[in-house]
């Protein structure tokens, strides 16, 4: 037994030996980083949500909801680029459909051309042709591969397409973008390893009836997935906003109760959003609780907070609450705003246009600190707002009372802000 196993271990050296070993593992320092060169698209919000502009060779893809503008982002950047060729494969329009599409867009569009077809060979005949800059598939569900006799759209040709587009855009360098088709819970159709194939994953997000979308990543292996893209959908195409808190605070003649400005922090960007609640009697039996563009479980939390510390009875109470433009915030610093629009729809209160509040609320009522505050601050001295309620353990930052004409009020509990409200002092 023991000969046996010397030979073994004896085959294996030589073997390993005779190896050509093309990678060697090297140390974090020995590893020399070159930056790779981006493509800059001239739109500035999808370019910050890339991480600067489009990675040559990268995989893209980017979902959301039917009609909420995917097609039209992608038809505007492969119009806008005058100096590159994009080629831009539909499966799902006609060219005559694209063409009046286009009409509508700023731009000639000259550089940008349009192929109708599903067959990935033919759309690989066809580039290798034109030698595009960019490729815009249009969308992956629609595209059919040869080697698989199912239909466009199964999970095996969705995988089978996609494999055939990276490996196709990491041999020739040329950046790819695939539009996909969501299901019904919002996530994108198909094998989940579509995901992870590709190198960035965008969703567009927003309302298909509202003005506004937003485009943000959850995955880039390029950048970072903290940036987002805010746009305003109108009869031209979509227009890039780039100060988005003056358009998510409507304009108001008076201060109306329920009615709060919070401030939120999307990506690296802050915002100042209107938050808009309900509070009534419930005359049809069990509270109805409903809440858009807001966790419905953070707002029961807070109605508990509020009856528990605070004695308000919303266990007998409708409560309707919105966020304003049709955004979804997740960042738990909108929490003291939350919690004021409630107290303000509830007493009938009307809470001045030129507040803003920032602030995480805990299960014991008391106002937490938030991260970044300081770029909060600066947003609503810019924005023209003369008070800022926040936590008072956000002043250990060495924040002053006094930015920029903004008059900082710190407390550290919900029981202390609401006492200061009712005050109006």
């Amino acid at each position: 037994m023991e000969e046996i196993s010397d030979t073994r271990e004896e085959r294996a050296r030589t073997v390993w030996k005779a190896v050509n070993v093309s990678a060697r593992p090297k140390s974090i320092p020995a590893i020399v980083y070159e930056k790779e060169p981006r493509l800059v698209t001239g739109d500035l919000e999808l370019d910050r949500v890339l991480g600067g502009g489009i990675v040559p060779g990268s995989l893209t893809l980017i979902g959301g909801e039917p009609g909420i503008g995917k097609s039209t982002l992608m038809l505007q950047v492969g119009m806008s680029l005058k100096n590159q060729r994009v080629l831009y494969v539909s499966g799902e329009e006609s060219e005559s459909q694209i063409k009046l599409r286009a009409e509508r867009m700023p731009g000639t569009g000259e550089n940008c051309f349009v192929l109708a077809e599903t067959s990935t060979e033919q759309i690989f005949r066809q580039s290798e042709e034109l030698q595009p800059h960019l490729i815009i598939i249009d969308s992956i569900q629609t595209l059919q591969s040869p080697q698989l006799e199912s239909s466009p759209g199964s999970i095996g040709q969705v995988r089978q397409t996609a494999a055939e587009m990276m490996k196709y855009a990491k041999e020739t360098g040329i950046p790819v973008f695939l539009i996909g088709h969501v299901t019904k819970d919002g996530s994108i159709a198909g094998p989940k390893t579509l995901e992870h194939m590709v190198d960035t994953v965008i969703q567009f997000e927003g309302e298909k009836h509202m003005a506004y979308r937003i485009l943000r990543t959850s995955k880039n292996r390029f950048g970072n997935t903290s940036e987002l893209g805010i746009y305003e959908m109108q009869s031209t195409g979509l227009r890039q906003v780039n100060n988005p808190s003056e358009l998510l605070i409507p304009q108001r003649e008076r201060p109306i109760s329920g009615v709060v400005i919070g401030s939120v922090l999307e990506g690296n960007r802050p915002l100042k959003i209107e938050i808009q609640s309900l509070v009534s009697v419930a005359s049809y039996g069990t509270p109805q609780r409903t809440s858009n563009g807001y966790d419905n479980r953070r707002l029961q939390m807070l109605l508990a907070v509020l009856e528990k510390r605070g004695g308000y009875k919303f266990g007998v109470q409708d409560v309707f609450l919105n966020v304003a433009g049709g955004i979804r915030v997740e960042d738990p610093a909108i929490d003291l705003a939350v919690a004021v629009s409630l107290y303000s729809s509830y007493e009938d209160l009307p809470i001045p246009m030129d507040v803003c509040f920032v602030g995480e609320v805990g299960l014991g009522g008391e106002i937490r600190a938030v991260n970044r505050i300081e770029a909060r601050i600066n947003e609503a001295a810019k924005l023209g707002f003369k008070t800022m309620y926040l936590s008072r353990y956000n002043l250990k930052d060495g924040i002053v009372n006094q930015v920029k004409g903004l008059e900082i009020r710190a407390v550290g509990a919900l029981e202390e802000l609401f006492s200061v409200l009712e005050s109006g002092d």
